[in-house]
């Protein structure tokens, strides 16, 4: 289970900071969107779904501006 989180924030991070922002950053920025999405699903979206990441990504970026 550990293995999998650790696996999970990695993929976020790397999906974000291509984006421009840390993962720290954007989860942040998650909670002050009040979008509850787990890391999870997240990583699952960051491989298969660029697109849907990025609009997530988007709305987090306007939450933090």
């Amino acid at each position: 289970k550990r293995v999998f989180r650790q696996l999970w924030i990695a993929r976020i991070n790397a999906a974000s900071r291509g984006l421009g922002l840390s993962y720290s950053k954007f989860v942040a920025g998650l909670k002050k969107a009040q979008i509850e999405i787990d890391r999870k699903v997240l990583a699952d979206l960051a491989v298969n779904d660029p697109a849907g990441f990025a609009s997530i990504f988007a709305k987090v970026k306007a939450a933090l501006a």
